[in-house]
């Protein structure tokens, strides 16, 4: 298979992001994950930018990663500044990285009215730089920024540029779709063109301002091109950057390219999770390949089309990127939907058989009380197993009281929850406070119950929402409240319906921590045979 270089962008394009704030600790966490899934390299920041970069470099050179080269970031020469005495450049060679991405000017506008240098100069400070880095013994990628507006506005100079960093021994040419505003017909036919007149390895660098960064980059590289730059979530400036994940798995699974090694590509979807939980950023439902909906499916064609051949409805084995086949139980679902979701947990479930008979119909009455699995499958787990004798007892609330004081802006009072629960033939009395009845309720649950099981303390509440069911009951109305968890490995869903707001969230997070409770059960459990068996 063909290799193409993948050039992972989180730490520096990523970090423009709005909402993105990386401490060096997080720099270093999301390194060795992209380490992990062995991209060729990382390009780390600008040491010249702030203190923050040049301490993270020279963490990684006292601690340096096992497969990724680590680039550092820079611009070309300052104008009327000789090569030797500008700042940034010393910076980036103190670096200390083998590796620098250094960026020039392609379109005319930037270089007069931005940089308010002549074209000439411009070129001069492309030719200066890549030279004196190659003289200091470094890999040189050129990023030719915006370089398709540049060519479309002016091809001879924006040629002329990537001729000047070509001639001065650039090792990669990477073409910047800087606004990200191109086409990929002429990103193909452009990136062609780049690799028929300079023989050097070309590379894409996309932003998706029109939705077309992964197409981009595809495209490039069916041109030709052998270096792909991207940010693995997708986040960066503006819209953001290409979706590396997006662009990796379509390069290695669709088109037979060597990316990354196959075993690092089936973790995938982990991989994409961890660099957005230390982003402190949610991946989309929807982001192709790793989402959690990329594998659901609904309709109940779908459903029995998929069970009975994959190819049907999925594109790629989920295995693949390390996703799941998800089949979500809805009233358009239908009976096989849900029996297969019953399969993950109790195999043996026949079609006609009575408790199959018996869960669709639990269904179908929850469903009619409010309730819905669809994306709560973790509640309807604890609901089959509670109807079929198989749900463990934890715990039994046996007493909830709360009490939410008035606030005002001049004095503001949290909430408090009193509690007692039973474990086994032991009962915990226990109160805490919080910023509102539910957040009480939350963390008096957890101080009683943390006495029992520790591992409750891993749980963290990650999304929770409510929607009202019957309007026209005003505050008499019904409600489901949905709460995602997460204990830093698996994310799950559970649900609760009453016409008490508060009532309807303690049956969800009841339903969290017994989940979380039946899954370290389970595992502990699948331990002490394995134990035993050696």
């Amino acid at each position: 298979m063909n290799k193409v270089f993948l050039l992972d962008s989180t730490l520096r394009d990523g970090a423009q992001s709005v909402g993105i704030s990386f401490s060096v600790q997080d720099k270093l966490k999301i390194a060795r994950i992209l380490d992990d899934l062995q991209v060729d390299y990382i390009e780390a920041g600008n040491p010249g930018s702030n203190p923050k970069d040049m301490e993270f470099f020279e963490l990684l050179r006292t601690n340096p990663l096992q497969h990724s080269k680590v680039a550092a970031f820079g611009a070309t020469r300052k104008k009327n500044t000789a090569v030797e005495d500008d700042a940034n450049l010393r910076s980036l060679l103190s670096a200390g990285t083998d590796c620098v991405a250094i960026f020039g000017k392609s379109w005319d506008i930037h270089v007069t009215d931005i940089l308010r240098a002549s074209l000439e100069e411009n070129v001069e400070m492309i030719r200066d730089t890549v030279r004196f880095m190659k003289e200091n013994g470094k890999e040189v990628i050129y990023d030719a920024e915006h370089f398709f507006d540049g060519y479309r506005a002016n091809p001879e100079y924006a040629l002329k540029t990537l001729e000047a960093a070509y001639e001065s021994g650039a090792d990669c040419l990477c073409l910047c779709d800087t606004n990200g505003g191109s086409f990929p017909d002429f990103v193909q036919s452009v990136t062609k063109l780049v690799i028929e007149r300079y023989p050097v390895a070309v590379g894409i660098h996309a932003h998706d301002d029109a939705g077309m960064a992964a197409a981009n980059s595809v495209l490039a590289v069916s041109a030709g091109a052998t270096h792909v730059q991207g940010t693995l979530v997708g986040f960066g400036e503006r819209c953001g950057n290409a979706n590396l994940a997006t662009v990796l798995a379509n390069l290695q699974l669709k088109m037979g390219y060597d990316c990354v090694p196959a075993e690092a590509l089936e973790r995938l979807t982990s991989t994409v999770h961890e660099v957005a939980d230390v982003s402190n950023i949610s991946v989309s439902k929807n982001m192709p390949y790793v989402g959690a909906n990329a594998f659901a499916h609904k309709g109940g064609m779908h459903v029995d089309g998929v069970m009975k051949n994959s190819l049907t409805f999925e594109h790629v084995a989920p295995s693949a990127v390390g996703n799941s086949r998800r089949v979500m139980m809805s009233e358009v679902a239908g009976r096989s939907a849900i029996l297969e979701k019953v399969k993950k947990f109790y195999p043996e479930i026949k079609k006609d058989s009575e408790e199959a008979t018996k869960i669709i119909e639990m269904v179908k009455q929850m469903e009619h009380q409010g309730y819905q699995f669809e994306g709560a499958e973790s509640s309807f787990e604890l609901e089959v197993r509670r109807l079929l004798g198989t749900r463990p007892k934890f715990f039994e609330l046996q007493m909830l009281s709360v009490t939410d004081e008035q606030q005002s802006e001049s004095r503001k009072k949290p909430s408090y929850a009193t509690i007692k629960v039973l474990v086994g033939d032991q009962l915990e009395i226990t109160a805490a406070e919080g910023m509102g009845p539910v957040n009480a309720i939350d963390a008096a649950l957890r101080k009683a119950l943390e006495v029992f099981y520790p591992e409750i303390g891993e749980i963290r509440l990650t999304d929770y929402k409510v929607r009202v069911l019957d309007s026209e009951s005003a505050t008499a109305a019904t409600v489901r409240v949905l709460i995602e968890s997460t204990d830093g490995h698996e994310y799950w869903t559970t649900v609760g319906v009453a016409v008490d707001i508060m009532q309807a969230s303690t049956r969800a997070l009841m339903d969290s921590i017994e989940y979380k409770l039946l899954k370290s059960n389970a595992t502990a459990q699948s331990d002490m045979k394995q134990t035993e068996s050696a």
